[in-house]
């Protein structure tokens, strides 16, 4: 009993761990999703606008636009240490000044060059902060204890400006020298993990993905991949990984409009219209908990849907140039390689999904047919 109890335990313990790591990810990468896909969609639009020679790179009017699509990419670190500052109750001021002082134009300079800068007799290793979102993570999650401890140690008269200075003092220093290399290595890895995983089958890996990415809506767990999906955009300038997960958004939209189809109570048919047309503008969750799962069939579908959709993806080698989750709206941020195949597999997540809910027999639910088939 005794050892049951243990392995109970730490059973618990590891659940609490990965709730913790995936809530403190969601919180701080939701408030900037809708930003982030503005972003996106600007980038997509603009590089389209270029490959069809709409309007010329060496123009002022690009170089313009660019800067507005570009900057929140460029500036992501700072956005991060405000988010994350927030979430994990550190001062977001003193967050953002240590977020500066990673991008400070001197300094990427220097790093651009991959030059060692001395720092006190230590190497500061050239990194690429712009874009990056480990370091600026880990930066803030020594910020609270650093800042803590000063609270608790320095006298209230010089404790208000002292903390400060202090914490950007040693977070700064601390980030440049350890959490910037370590968050270098930490993001080639997983870049490297995953291009590994996506090179032995693209097919594969798209239809595993679509099979599991809204079940892990559910759960919150999709959170622990858009660091991954930005920092492989920031290292090859493109991302399979929402690629991959796109069709799945698509096919929540089919399932909830063929329930629209289906459904005898007037304010179930509104409710499953709503929750597909927001499927299709890109967030699933009301289609998800209003309509599939709670009717148990549609959400299967969506996940073989899905799975047919995010397989096909891989098979056109279908990427994302900028960061957003798939939707109408967003489709230009897939204006990259397998563009055209990305549609049809969209297309398809879609249709499998109100065809196949259509044809099966759904179970009873208040202001459902329970004889349609």
């Amino acid at each position: 009993m005794e050892v049951h109890n243990q392995a109970t335990s730490v059973q618990h313990s590891k659940r609490s761990a990965v709730n913790i790591i995936i809530d403190g990810i969601s919180g701080i990468f939701l408030p900037i999703v809708n930003i982030l896909s503005a972003a996106g969609i600007m980038k997509g639009l603009l590089a389209g606008a270029a490959a069809l020679e709409l309007i010329s790179k060496t123009e002022g009017t690009y170089t313009v636009l660019n800067a507005m699509a570009d900057s929140l990419f460029y500036y992501l670190p700072i956005l991060l240490a405000y988010t994350a500052a927030r979430k994990f109750g550190a001062n977001p001021f003193t967050a953002v000044v240590v977020a500066g002082v990673l991008l400070y134009p001197s300094l990427t300079t220097q790093f651009a060059g991959h030059e060692t800068i001395q720092f006190f007799g230590m190497g500061i290793t050239s990194v690429n902060y712009p874009a990056s979102a480990i370091p600026i993570i880990l930066a803030v999650g020594l910020l609270v204890y650093v800042e803590r401890i000063c609270i608790k140690v320095l006298p209230e008269i010089i404790r208000e400006f002292f903390t400060p200075l202090i914490s950007i003092v040693v977070v700064s220093s601390v980030t440049l020298l350890v959490f910037g290399p370590m968050g270098t290595l930490a993001g080639d890895a997983l870049a490297k993990g995953y291009s590994f995983v996506y090179n032995l089958s693209p097919v594969g890996a798209g239809m595993v993905l679509g099979a599991i990415i809204q079940p892990m809506v559910i759960f919150g767990l999709h959170w622990s991949l858009v660091p991954l999906a930005i920092n492989n955009i920031s290292l090859n300038g493109s991302d399979t990984l929402l690629a991959l997960m796109g069709p799945a958004s698509f096919a929540q939209a089919g399932a909830a409009l063929a329930v629209f189809f289906k459904a005898k109570d007037k304010k179930f048919k509104t409710l499953s219209l709503s929750a597909s047309i927001s499927a299709l503008f890109g967030v699933t969750e009301p289609a998800m908990f209003g309509v599939n799962l709670p009717l148990r069939k549609p959400m299967v579908i969506v996940c073989c849907a899905g799975a047919v959709g995010g397989g096909m993806a891989g098979m056109f080698g279908s990427s994302a140039i900028s960061f957003a989750f798939a939707g109408l709206p967003t489709l230009p941020a897939y204006l990259g390689d397998g563009f055209g195949g990305f549609l049809i597999a969209c297309a398809t997540g879609f249709l499998i999904a109100l065809i196949a809910t259509l044809l099966i027999r759904l179970e009873t639910e208040p202001g459902m047919d329970a004889k349609a088939k």
